[in-house]
């Protein structure tokens, strides 16, 4: 624990064989770290994320899977493109990512905007996906009232960058019980990311997705979820502040034969919150027998 006493990122890592490198993902320089041996398993991140977001897995799940954490476009410290990112942008982005790691096929496993890009990657892309893992996958039906926010709390957080404001946006992710989990250490890293030169304009470009018109071309509908044909799990929390249950329950009457759990006591990270839980449920579906 760090002297904040909430989990500090080194002994995360510090008993794992894991490397941190960057590769050419379909031209643009990305950030994964790597750790384990077995089936692949990607993990995306969520809006204005980075891999750091999944430090608190890579002991217990590279245990089983060959695991992947990238930063995706526009995000961390992967390049930055001055275009709208919007899903098809992230899609073509895993692609080039799962080629240049020689890689045909993968499990998905995203959080929130992370989740948003793993099932459209899935519908789009069916023959790349083995499973699929929606976590928290955020503001299923549009709400804009929770666009608002997020817009307005993660641009502030880059524009007005402090420990303060980048601190209220990642506390804002979790639930009143596991708050004091967003250490100074994460928020120092955010914080260097949200510092970094273009940064402003990348988010901008991120945030594209909370702007009705744009989101109205991507958005969740039972049209294209519908052409998810990978074994589909979707984790919901009791504390998601983007989203209820019955959202979770919409989604899963739209993704075929999918499943829906929740984990209590959890808010919008729960991968971070409940780690134990979340690396449990990953275990336990991935690697069912079909």
């Amino acid at each position: 624990m760090s002297a904040d006493g909430a989990p500090a990122l080194w002994p995360q890592l510090m008993d794992v064989a894991f490397s941190q490198r960057f590769v050419d993902a379909g031209g643009i320089r990305t950030r994964i770290v790597e750790a384990g041996d077995g089936p692949p398993l990607v993990l995306l991140h969520g809006t204005g994320g980075h891999a750091e977001a999944y430090l608190r897995n890579v002991r217990a799940l590279s245990a089983h899977f060959r695991l992947v954490i990238c930063d995706m476009v526009g995000h961390g410290f992967t390049g930055k493109p001055d275009r709208p990112y919007t899903l098809d942008v992230y899609a073509e982005h895993l692609a080039g990512l799962l080629d240049a790691l020689g890689l045909e096929r993968a499990h998905l496993s995203g959080e929130s905007l992370g989740g948003w890009v793993a099932a459209w990657f899935a519908a789009q892309r069916p023959e790349r996906v083995d499973r699929l893992v929606l976590t928290t996958p955020g503001n299923v039906t549009s709400k804009p009232e929770t666009m608002r926010r997020v817009y307005e709390s993660t641009l502030r957080a880059v524009t007005e960058a402090s420990v303060e404001t980048v601190r209220s946006r990642l506390e804002w992710l979790f639930a009143p019980a596991t708050k004091h989990l967003v250490s100074d250490e994460l928020v120092a890293v955010r914080l260097a990311i949200y510092t970094q030169p273009g940064a402003e304009a990348a988010m901008r470009n991120v945030l594209v997705l909370q702007e009705p018109e744009v989101r109205a071309r991507y958005g969740w509908n039972a049209e294209w979820t519908g052409r998810i044909r990978a074994p589909t799990l979707i984790i919901w929390t009791s504390d998601d502040p983007t989203g209820t249950y019955d959202e979770g329950e919409l989604l899963a009457r739209w993704i075929p034969g999918s499943r829906l759990v929740n984990i209590d006591g959890a808010g919008h990270w729960p991968q971070w919150e409940r780690p134990e839980d979340f690396d449990r449920l990953h275990r336990e579906f991935l690697l069912a027998s079909c």
